[in-house]
């Protein structure tokens, strides 16, 4: 499987476009006041779940390497805790150990020690509560749901910003020619990172 088919079926499984809310903060961030930074602290075990879960998301293939190889697990949290409100750093975290609750419930133990099917298992039906979520607007799955939404976009910003993401899942040109937006891509060819 190649870097291309492997995003599709993600994208899919999955679904990465980065969400409004997500956007929003991230472009009003640099207004967040002192205070409201860093208001949760992550164990190593849940950044250890961060980044398997950010794995499953974006694996790595014959083409290019995936999201734990890109660093998007150390990511994950520093965006949190720098970049969102307390209140949404409190969501995400409360969603984060519903999910690992969830898993450890389920199979015994943390979500990164169970095999691979389970954890695309896991994400899979943590999707489709995330859409359930959002049609019938359960109190009790408002964090696993914001936590969902979160880690998705999260990990597609962090591994399409990173070198890996760029440079190998990617196109790249370190310097490209003038903009055409028209340009014609040739069947198979990766999208432009410049």
């Amino acid at each position: 499987m190649d870097r291309r088919e492997a995003l599709r079926s993600v994208a899919i499984l999955l679904g990465t476009t980065i969400s409004a809310g997500t956007t929003n903060i991230l472009f009003s961030s640099y207004t967040l006041p002192e205070g409201e930074k860093n208001t949760v602290s992550f164990s190593a075990e849940q950044l250890k779940t961060l980044t398997e879960i950010a794995d499953v998301i974006i694996p790595t293939t014959k083409s290019s390497p995936g999201a734990k190889a890109a660093g998007v697990g150390k990511f994950i949290p520093m965006m949190v805790k720098d970049c969102y409100p307390a209140k949404q750093q409190q969501s995400f975290y409360n969603g984060l150990v519903a999910f690992e609750l969830s898993a450890k419930k389920t199979y015994k133990k943390s979500f990164a020690l169970i095999p691979l099917a389970e954890r695309k298992k896991m994400l899979t039906q943590l999707r489709q509560d995330t859409l359930d979520q959002k049609k019938n607007k359960f109190p009790e799955k408002v964090d696993i749901a914001y936590f969902f939404t979160l880690m998705r976009d999260l990990t597609s910003l962090g591994y399409f910003a990173s070198e890996i993401g760029c440079t190998q899942a990617r196109e790249y040109l370190m310097i490209p020619g003038s903009y055409d937006g028209a340009y014609p891509l040739k069947p198979g060819q990766k999208s432009w990172a410049t």
